[in-house]
């Protein structure tokens, strides 16, 4: 038995998929969302083995969500469901399982969902993965047992504290259970490294100060404290701020 998620934010839509489904036998929907954020949310809390995934939602839409999902220790089989037979859909053929057009034929999901079956067989290196290569546009955490969300461009500077990186932000701190050094990679156009435990986000830098100790400091905006800058990353960051 397949355990499905639909994510579409058409009622009649989801409802539809749900009766296929129900009519090809072996299939469970264990869940429906009308949105990224929910599907993230049904995702984490009912385990699916795939999501039928639309990609035009309001908010977080489905190329998004598909991105956040990839992270997951044993993240589900993705199927994309979309209208719209566009650009989007050539980037992402070949990291999704399939992509379903709508209307959605029941031949057609049948199709795709046997792939996803060969797909969750097991291989000789017993691994399977789902690779979404684009880059983020929010980083997500669970706070209190609900999905918590900052959009990167809200980011002030990342400071890495354990096992966690704290996204400092207007309203407050997310702590994101990434590594650093992963964030560094995926974000390298948005944030500069000036410590070897801190990223400033690059649209925010104000300025740089020292201190009657000869340290150095950067001024970022909307952050009270400057942060300070090891003499190994100074070069780089003064280069960027005369560039700026």
């Amino acid at each position: 038995m397949m355990r499905v998620l639909v994510v579409d934010d058409e009622p009649l839509a989801r409802e539809r998929l749900a009766d296929l489904l129900g009519d090809i036998g072996d299939m469970e929907v264990v869940g429906e969302a009308a949105d990224g954020r929910g599907a993230l949310d049904l995702v984490a809390r009912v385990q699916p083995d795939l999501v039928l995934l639309d990609i035009r939602m309001p908010g977080i839409d489905g190329l998004e969500t598909a991105r956040h999902l990839a992270l997951l220790e044993s993240p589900p089989a993705i199927v994309f469901c979309t209208a719209y037979d566009d650009h989007a859909l050539a980037a992402f053929e070949r990291n999704a399982i399939d992509y379903l057009l709508k209307p959605i034929r029941r031949e057609r999901l049948e199709t795709a969902l046997a792939k996803v079956r060969r797909m969750q067989a097991p291989d000789p290196a017993g691994e399977r993965s789902l690779a979404i290569p684009q880059r983020r546009s929010h980083l997500c955490a669970r706070v209190r047992g609900n999905l918590a969300l900052v959009a990167v461009g809200d980011i002030r500077y990342l400071l890495a504290d354990d096992r966690y990186v704290a996204a400092h932000h207007p309203g407050g701190v997310l702590l994101v259970e990434e590594p650093l050094k992963s964030l560094e990679e995926e974000f390298a156009d948005a944030f500069v490294r000036i410590h070897r435990n801190c990223l400033v986000a690059r649209a925010r830098l104000a300025g740089l100060v020292r201190d009657a100790d000869g340290r150095t400091f950067v001024q970022v905006e909307d952050v009270a404290e400057p942060l300070e800058v090891s003499r190994r990353n100074l070069p780089a960051l003064r280069k960027l701020m005369r560039a700026l």
